[in-house]
């Protein structure tokens, strides 16, 4: 079974049934936004300079082959964060044995309850999960959370729709953003290292325009 991202709706229930549901019903490579690797979000990391025992929080990763792609390059203290524990589960599965070099977190991260414990974080990196936070509460919620983990002179990596992005995905409604926008929400703390676009072409030839960023933090 394939799923495009026009097929995917949202059912009454909690959000979490609606991404847990996108997992259930369809293999990583099937899914609408699988990309078969991260190399744009890898050179933003690798760009940043951290240390392969840097600790890098990966909000919303889904089922994505990213974090296959960094324990195989070495990094050692990767959390893998999502709403839905099929998708964590499939990253588990992938890896193996190595799936013990990271930390899988299933939860909300506008409303938090495991990640708001967790240790400083010396990258925050997030493809495509902000833009689905429509509300000012929601996105309030998120750079919250964003602020209070992410140290002084850590970075922050969001990859997310451009303002001629879609409208949606996954059956959801996208809030877009450009470079601009991203400094407004992050705040003069926040310093910009490097920006680009980036045309990313889902499993069905669709083209998806990304705005993909990559902010070090100064103060705290």
């Amino acid at each position: 079974m394939t799923t495009k991202e026009s097929e995917c709706t949202l059912p009454e229930n909690l959000l979490k049934e609606h991404w847990e549901t996108a997992y259930k019903k369809n293999p990583t490579e099937k899914l609408g936004w699988f990309e078969e690797n991260s190399k744009e979000t890898i050179e933003l990391i690798e760009k940043s300079g951290v240390a392969k025992d840097a600790k890098i929080l990966n909000v919303g990763v889904g089922s994505s082959m990213l974090i296959d792609e960094l324990v195989n390059k070495g990094y050692s203290q990767l959390i893998a964060n999502d709403l839905s524990e099929k998708a964590l589960n499939d990253i588990k599965n992938r890896l193996g044995e190595n799936a013990s070099k990271v930390s899988f977190i299933a939860d909300d991260i506008i409303n938090p309850t495991q990640l708001q414990g967790i240790e400083e974080v010396t990258v925050w990196n997030d493809r495509a999960v902000l833009h689905f936070f429509l509300k000012e509460e929601e996105q309030n919620a998120y750079f919250n959370l964003l602020k209070k983990l992410v140290k002084v002179n850590g970075f922050v990596i969001i990859a997310v729709f451009a303002l001629d992005g879609a409208e949606k995905c996954c059956g959801l409604q996208l809030q877009r953003y450009n470079t601009e926008m991203l400094q407004e929400k992050l705040g003069n703390d926040f310093v910009l290292v490097n920006s680009f676009n980036h045309t990313f072409v889902n499993p069905y030839g669709g083209e998806r325009p990304y705005v993909y960023t990559l902010f070090q933090r100064a103060n705290k």
